[in-house]
């Protein structure tokens, strides 16, 4: 039987990765049920999608993105845009919830005035997963990236500034936000596969927002 997550989050505890790096457990709980209408909201105008690589790999995890800026992937590559190419019109605008949040907690990670111009929403099913990778096709090279986790839980993988680094594996729960910039912004990172659960406020689904400071 597939184990049921209540919604009551322990207090909120800091974990350090690294210079530049923490990882707050429950920090967006509070916020999760208006983050997560805003993210149903979102979807309705441009909805999820699994995007194609350059290698023509299908990826598992259905993204959509709100902001000034949107990212997209295809067999030309990766790159942000600012109308969905979906629907060809502008992406959705940054909700107030998502711009307060993320401004909160990249200041407690040490980054003041954070103003992301894009938010990528993934969608993980069962199985889903995410590769290592680093976030290179932002201008800004020192605004940290924002990670909110709704939902499912998942391990994320934390690994160095090399492919081949040691991996870290850290449980990521609902309302958990990670932070990492400055020294620490071409660190390795990725999903394992989820795995089967449900959450009473997003069934068998993980939500994630990744905040994102492109210029």
């Amino acid at each position: 039987m597939m184990p049921l997550f209540g919604a009551g989050p322990a207090m909120p505890s800091r974990l350090e990765l690294q210079e530049g790096a923490v990882l707050l457990h429950g920090f967006a709980a509070l916020e999760a049920p208006t983050l997560l209408e805003e993210v149903e909201r979102i979807a309705s105008i441009s909805p999820f999608r699994r995007l194609v690589t350059p290698g023509g790999y299908t990826m598992s995890v259905a993204m959509t993105n709100c902001g000034r800026l949107g990212w997209v992937s295809d067999r030309t590559g990766y790159r942000y845009v600012a109308r969905d190419p979906g629907t060809a019109a502008p992406w959705p605008s940054m909700p107030a919830a998502f711009l307060a949040l993320t401004a909160r907690a990249a200041s407690e990670a040490g980054f003041r005035d954070y103003d992301p111009d894009a938010c990528l929403i993934n969608r993980y099913e069962a199985g889903s997963k995410l590769g290592l990778h680093q976030d290179r096709d932002e201008k800004d090279a020192w605004a940290p990236i924002v990670s909110v986790s709704l939902g499912v839980p998942a391990t994320f993988l934390w690994g160095g500034g090399g492919r081949s680094d040691p991996i870290r594996r850290l449980r990521v729960e609902h309302g958990d936000v990670a932070v990492w910039g400055g020294p620490a912004r071409f660190v390795y990172h990725g999903i394992a596969p989820l795995k089967d659960a449900l959450h009473p406020l997003t069934g068998s689904l993980r939500i994630n927002l990744t905040f994102r400071k492109v210029f």
